[in-house]
């Protein structure tokens, strides 16, 4: 690590909030508890033990970067602000009809998501705008008056408005932001034409409206945060980690909050994605494992996967379709609720099922004797033999094995007639089965072969499972590179300064318009970089460009990247030609004598990435020496073997461990299966292989 000014890094999670410090070529970190009331709390705390690890004063330090899953919570647990959509005429109960798809074919009781806002918060308006920009019924500002009058009698905090096609022309919605600034000066005013310009209304719709629901709360907390920071002397600008793996300003993140939704796993992809380009790795699986969820990032070419919708909060054991789609450029990772807090249990059919309820950080698991008495993954974890008792989370947070027996034996072993060692075995077995089955499917939905992939593990927990995972997903190579227990916190200060500018504009390749087309990139290029400016107004900033294609009559869309060449060019055959090279790739063939037509068009302004020293291969060695040895349990085997104890930090370059063996350090332990060996690269990253 090269000599730099003090930056920081901080990753709020659902169990623990991680704090990175890099100053002068060295790191420092820490993980404390996450202070659900008062998110501020850790973070300051946090901050104060690494700046003292440092030796660091709070006003040397330059830069702060932070990603939050206070706006998913929020979205997840319905806290938002009191909040107004107003729509079309005919129009209001888009959000409640959704696209009448069913995400669960054949359960006859299937029961919907409720639309996070209830009808009798749904306002309309009488306008029309066509399909081609065109108003066909125009919007009275009479009209507008009385219902913003309305609205500031029913007290509302916040208002989204979504009007028909309006991503083509956004008139009628800017002069509801006009009124309502009038007439509700305090309240907040979220425009689809601007949070997401896409076609289809739903998930438009919906996106507007998350965005409504949560801009208060993330205004107020960004506000708390900053007074906090400045109170302890800290003068620096703060930032905000983005769903697309880029960083924004503290304003646009106020303004935008629905694109901080996936912030944190965002962190870890770019963290990933960084290790890759450090091994010279162009196919990489990234996992992320937490307190509370697994995030599975496929990484292609040193690039993280991107995608234009995604879920939140699903309803139907994490089912695709279950959930509340928001429609923003986002890293495309498969989540699914199994982390270290994920709680186990016995189903009606007497199996053993394993989240997406989590302990979290209050009480947690049952080992952390905080009032826990259900158990979790930490705790079959413990019983296996994975972590040390007197030293997790370096010593800070002491664990109470016979209160993980406890509650094993009386979740599970009571019903399944289990002693505490086999409950664990099949608690841990299911979630990594669980994590496993998830990977599968990801690879095969983008037509990937895993077996082709290497690993980079992770997350306070990911590395105490990634070894299985390999094992089960057919997996030769594994990273776990150093700071894995802080990965995502590292990932933000890795991150460039970038935002995504989207917009539909439907165009068929047999009427296909090239100068409409550049000046449409021309004009999203513009909306993009003004965006990085506000961050920082010197920086170089590139342009990749996207259009979102399909064959005319399909129902949904590819993505395809385009060189900024091929962008100015706007020429149809090339348009062709790069569309049916993806759509090959996915499906294995082209469909001939179809037209082609483009849906969305995208572009994304980013500061280049930081040049990357390729780590050199390292020369096996010396066999490191153990500290001690205790008995883990090797799933693969199914028993008990005697493992050695090593220490990360004693480690030198080119040394090798032959698994069984558990390497320890303080945000972290990773567990090394009897199948595997490993050796230290030159970077630091334990190197794991399967044994020849």
């Amino acid at each position: 690590m090269s000599r730099t000014a003090p930056r920081i890094g901080v990753d709020i999670g659902g169990t623990f909030t991680d704090v990175v410090l890099e100053a002068d070529g060295e790191r420092h970190s820490t993980k404390v508890l996450t202070t659900y009331t008062a998110p501020e709390d850790a973070i300051l705390d946090g901050i104060a033990q690494v700046l003292a690890k440092g030796g660091i004063a709070a006003g040397t330090v330059v830069q702060i970067i932070h990603g939050t899953t206070l706006a998913t919570n929020a979205l997840i647990e319905r806290r938002g602000a009191k909040t107004a959509l107003i729509t079309t005429e005919g129009f209001r109960d888009v959000i409640e009809m959704r696209t009448e798809s069913r995400f669960e074919q054949y359960d006859l009781n299937l029961v919907l998501p409720e639309p996070l806002l209830p009808r009798q918060r749904r306002y309309t308006l009488a306008e029309r705008t066509s399909a081609s920009g065109e108003v066909l019924i125009p919007l009275q500002r009479a009209d507008v008056e009385a219902l913003a009058d309305k609205l500031a009698g029913a007290g509302y905090e916040s208002i989204a408005v979504g009007f028909l096609h309006s991503y083509l022309n956004p008139a009628h919605e800017r002069m509801v932001r006009e009124v309502l600034a009038k007439r509700m000066p305090d309240a907040l005013v979220s425009l689809s034409a601007d949070v997401s310009p896409q076609m289809r209304e739903y998930e438009r719709f919906n996106t507007t409206i998350a965005n409504a629901y949560i801009q208060p709360l993330m205004k107020s907390y960004l506000d708390r945060l900053l007074g906090r920071l400045q109170a302890a002397g800290f003068d620096c600008p703060v930032f905000l980690m983005h769903s697309g793996g880029g960083v924004i300003s503290l304003d646009d993140a106020a303004a935008f909050p629905v694109r901080l939704v996936e912030s944190g796993p965002a962190g870890g992809a770019v963290f990933a994605a960084d290790i890759a380009a450090q091994h010279g790795l162009d196919k990489v699986l990234s996992f992320d494992m937490g307190g509370t969820t697994a995030k599975i990032c496929l990484i292609k070419n040193q690039t993280p996967k991107t995608a234009r919708v995604f879920e939140v909060a699903r309803s139907y054991r994490f089912k695709k379709g279950s959930g509340m789609p928001i429609s923003i450029p986002v890293i495309d990772m498969v989540e699914i609720g199994a982390g270290g807090g994920s709680l186990a249990y016995v189903d009606a059919l007497r199996q053993i099922r394993v989240g997406p309820e989590s302990a979290g950080s209050e009480p947690g698991p049952a080992c952390y004797g905080r009032g826990g008495a259900r158990p979790a993954v930490t705790d079959a974890d413990l019983v296996l033999g994975k972590l040390d008792p007197d030293n997790f989370a370096g010593g800070s947070i002491p664990l109470y094995a016979d209160r993980s027996a406890a509650a094993l034996v009386a979740e599970i072993g009571e019903t399944l007639d289990m002693d505490a060692e086999t409950a664990a075995f099949g608690v841990a077995e299911v979630v990594d089965e669980n994590m496993a089955n998830a990977a599968r499917v990801h690879a095969v939905e983008n037509g990937e072969d895993l077996n082709e992939y290497t690993m980079i593990a992770f997350g306070g927990a990911a590395p105490l499972h990634a070894g299985r995972l390999c094992e089960k997903l057919g997996i030769e190579r594994l990273l776990v590179p150093p700071g894995a227990g802080v990965g995502s916190a590292i990932g933000f200060l890795r991150a460039p300064f970038s935002f995504e500018a989207t917009r539909s504009v439907y165009m068929r390749l047999s009427d296909f318009d090239g100068s409409s087309a550049a000046a449409l990139f021309a004009e999203l290029e513009r909306e993009a970089s003004g965006f990085v400016r506000s961050c920082d107004a010197q920086a170089e900033i590139r342009a990749e460009y996207k259009v979102y294609m399909r064959y005319t009559g399909q129902g949904w869309e590819i993505p395809v990247m385009l060189s900024a060449a091929e962008a100015q060019a706007a020429d149809a055959e090339t348009y062709k030609r790069l569309f049916e090279e993806n759509y090959i790739a996915l499906f294995g063939r082209a469909v001939e004598g179809l037209d082609v037509e483009i849906t969305v068009w995208a572009v994304n302004a980013t500061t280049p990435p930081a040049p990357v020293s390729v780590v050199p291969a390292a020369t096996a060695g010396t066999e490191a020496a153990a500290m001690t040895s205790r008995d883990l349990f090797d799933p693969a085997l199914g028993e008990r073997v005697k493992g050695q104890i090593i220490s990360r930090d004693t480690l030198q370059t080119g040394q090798t461990i032959a698994g069984p063996a558990a390497i320890v350090e303080d945000e972290t332990t990773i567990i090394l299966p009897s199948s595997r060996h490993a050796i230290r690269a030159a970077d630091g990253c334990i190197d794991i292989h399967t044994k020849a």
